[in-house]
């Protein structure tokens, strides 16, 4: 089983690239893309799936249309990491929609969330009523994104110039 970058190929590197391009690319279109039939190139895709290489396809959708305009990024620190408040934090994070990423960071802070919301007061009430309620939290400081110059999913693909 592959399980490292460097033992893909170019055929599996561009079936990466071009699924992120259009991820609703079917099979044949895929093929057709790639100049390959579409028997070997359903196997590479159903591989790079089994592998983990490619874990799920979804829609991007427009915040703004669904009436989200707010993105914050905030930084958690915790007084105390002992115990069992990180693990109970890490936790309670995947179940809360408006949390986009969550990173554990070194610096000053030690989580780093990418965070939503319709408008600063909904915002304000989500700090209030959910981060502020969650295990081990001790300081929250919010940077409100003023505008996005660039929001993307794509992962640049190794050896493939940009």
């Amino acid at each position: 089983m592959k399980n490292s970058y460097n033992e893909l190929d170019e055929v599996d590197l561009r079936i990466l690239a071009l699924l992120q391009d259009e991820g609703r690319l079917s099979n044949a279109r895929l093929a057709e893309r790639l100049k390959l039939s579409e028997t070997p190139v359903w196997r590479r895709l159903r591989r790079l799936e089994d592998e983990g290489y490619i874990k799920a396809y979804q829609a991007v959708i427009d915040r703004k249309k669904l009436g989200i305009g707010l993105v914050a990024f905030v930084r958690v620190t915790f007084a105390n990491h002992a115990g069992e408040q990180p693990h109970q934090f890490e936790e309670a994070i995947q179940r809360i929609p408006e949390i986009l990423s969550c990173h554990n960071v070194t610096g000053e802070s030690d989580y780093l969330l990418q965070v939503v919301a319709r408008d600063i007061e909904s915002y304000g009430d989500f700090v209030s009523t959910v981060l502020r309620r969650l295990p081990g939290v001790a300081e929250i400081h919010s940077s409100l994104s003023m505008r996005e110059i660039k929001s993307s999913n794509r992962l640049p693909m190794p050896g493939r110039q940009n």
